[in-house]
């Protein structure tokens, strides 16, 4: 009796087992399972949109999309699979092992559509296309591909585009970004990525528990990107890549009333189209080069700004009235600070602030260094935008570096000399600043004394920008500083000595300041940065050529782009 009531029990404690189970089953878990089931007999075939476009501040293309055409065969219609991928390598002419390789890795179920070609020309897609009737397998799909017009011209300013990297993919993966979703890199592409990439849309079918095709149940057509309109004219950025070509460096452009970013030039280049086109070995080369391509050296290098920054001490000597347009020192070739003797690139006799910027005379600026001090160097120079970032609209972008007395003594343990003062007032030592910085240093003497903060960006989906960017501002210099400066930066072009004269034969007033900066190894950095014309400017610019030689190069260089913007009616 007592074993019969433990079965009964035992009986009893099962049954209570499984209808607990059940209900966990149905109530508890139940959406979970629902959810699962439909995962199983749901497919989603994904159809690509076209990533936005990019235009040019005259609305001319710089990228758009061209239809391409991808392979496809739906595993379920197979029946020989060796005789389908033979057909289609006899047309393609590629091999049907790389076929069957690229079989094997797109495969996902046998209702999906699986790529073994992608890209493929037009003429070869309509051959394909006619074979379908013997080969119902066979999908020859169309997809917008990334097509660039101009080639290289602008890569630095675009960007590339590629399959989503796992670094990217952590940090997007909240914002609906997925394994190989094509993504931007660099540039316009990265920055805007999130406005230019397109919304998928595609076909929704159930299939059965083999996985075979049953019925289509819904349809969503995908969405395009949106187009990015740039401050860019594409005329004066072709003229500024035909002068750098073949010479490492950066030229920028920009208006210097509003900071728009007219131009922005960088050599060596790339093709974003070897990205689009997955020729691994071409990519692994640009990664490898030792020139750097893939590098925008107008914002993401920084170099030795040389005699440019002169312009600084010009006017922290002159607002600090440690000078003035009366004051005027001696150049014998060289100077003494402390125990050791300066030198200068030439004998210029005795100097003003005028002819010291025309001539480009060291001493002068060693003397003039010294009254203002370096601390004032340093602050004066924040003041035009230099050591920190402009905030600019492209990614990774450096902040340049000014030192100070008290950088020295907290990071390098080492007290400041009179030497260090006298080296950063030319421009030389510890101190660094990018082409672009160096484009936005010049431009308060085109505008009046304000400092301009420079974009690219003109609309987003025809959404004008211009009005939300960063407004001028003001740097509190005198007006008498900013005319004498201004006076002596045109007397670099209009005096016959002045180290950039060979500008004076323009037909355009120009006004700026050479460079030439001396580095550890190789030839010196040849820098030119000036604004024109000098009665109404519109135009600010920086040249620079890294290793370039004497900033009589980077003149050279400018007076071909300046010269070639007058005969195509692009100065007035």
């Amino acid at each position: 009796m007592q074993r019969r009531q433990i079965l009964n029990l035992i009986i009893i404690l099962m049954f209570v087992g499984l209808l607990l189970g059940l209900t966990n089953l149905d109530l508890v878990q139940g959406r979970k399972f629902r959810k699962q089931s439909d995962s199983n007999c749901i497919r989603l075939i994904s159809q690509a949109g076209a990533r936005g476009n990019i235009f040019d501040r005259n609305q001319e293309v710089i990228v758009d999309n061209i239809v391409s055409y991808d392979v496809m065969v739906v595993p379920q219609d197979l029946e020989n699979i060796d005789q389908v991928l033979g057909k289609i390598s006899r047309i393609l002419g590629v091999g049907v092992k790389e076929l069957k390789d690229s079989f094997k890795k797109n495969f996902i179920s046998l209702s999906i559509p699986v790529t073994v070609a992608s890209n493929i020309d037009l003429k070869k897609a309509v051959v394909l296309g006619e074979i379908k009737s013997e080969e119902p397998s066979i999908i020859v799909a169309s997809k917008p591909l990334r097509h660039y017009p101009y080639g290289s011209l602008g890569c630095h300013i675009i960007g590339y585009v590629n399959q989503i990297d796992r670094w990217r993919l952590t940090k997007l993966e909240d914002y609906g970004y997925k394994t190989k979703d094509i993504v931007g890199f660099g540039g316009v592409e990265e920055r805007y990525d999130y406005y230019l990439r397109q919304e998928e849309g595609g076909l929704s079918v159930e299939v059965n528990h083999r996985g075979k095709f049953m019925r289509v149940l819904g349809f969503e057509a995908p969405k395009n990107g949106k187009d990015v309109q740039l401050t860019i004219d594409l005329n004066i950025q072709k003229i500024a890549e035909e002068a750098l070509s073949g010479k490492k460096g950066s030229v920028v452009l920009i208006d210097p009333q509003t900071g728009e970013v007219l131009a922005m030039a960088n050599y060596p280049n790339f093709e974003p189209e070897v990205f689009v086109n997955g020729r691994h070995s071409q990519i692994a080369g640009l990664f490898n080069n030792p020139g750097s391509p893939l590098i925008n050296r107008s914002i993401s290098s920084s170099y030795p700004p040389a005699s440019i920054f002169k312009i600084i001490d010009s006017c922290a000597g002159l607002e600090l009235k440690k000078i003035n347009t009366s004051t005027s020192f001696l150049c014998q070739g060289s100077t003494m600070v402390g125990s050791r003797r300066f030198k200068c690139w030439d004998t210029h006799g005795v100097q003003d602030v005028y002819h010291a910027l025309a001539d480009s005379c060291d001493v002068f600026f060693y003397k003039t260094g010294l009254l203002v001090g370096a601390q004032n160097i340093h602050d004066y120079a924040l003041r035009f935008g230099l050591g920190k970032s402009t905030s600019f609209e492209l990614p990774y972008e450096t902040s340049g570096f000014i030192p100070s007395p008290l950088w020295r003594k907290i990071n390098k343990f080492k007290s400041w000399y009179d030497g260090d003062t006298a080296n950063l007032s030319i421009g030389q030592g510890d101190c660094l600043v990018t082409p672009l910085q160096a484009a936005v240093l010049v431009a308060p003497f085109a505008n009046g004394g304000y400092l301009v903060s420079p974009y690219i960006v003109k609309s987003v989906g025809g959404l004008d920008l211009s009005s939300k960017k960063k407004k001028n501002i003001n740097i509190n210099l005198r007006k008498s500083t900013i005319k004498a400066v201004s006076i002596g930066l045109h007397k670099v072009i209009s005096d016959p000595k002045g180290t950039a004269s060979i500008l004076s034969t323009l037909p355009v007033s120009v006004a700026g300041k050479t460079g030439t900066a001396q580095v550890p190894r190789g030839s010196t950095h040849a820098w030119f940065v000036g604004f024109f014309p000098y009665d109404k400017p519109k135009f600010a610019i920086c040249v620079f050529l890294e290793n370039g030689g004497p900033g009589h190069a980077a003149v050279v260089c400018a007076k071909k782009i300046i010269e070639n913007m007058c005969l195509q009616g692009l100065v007035e």
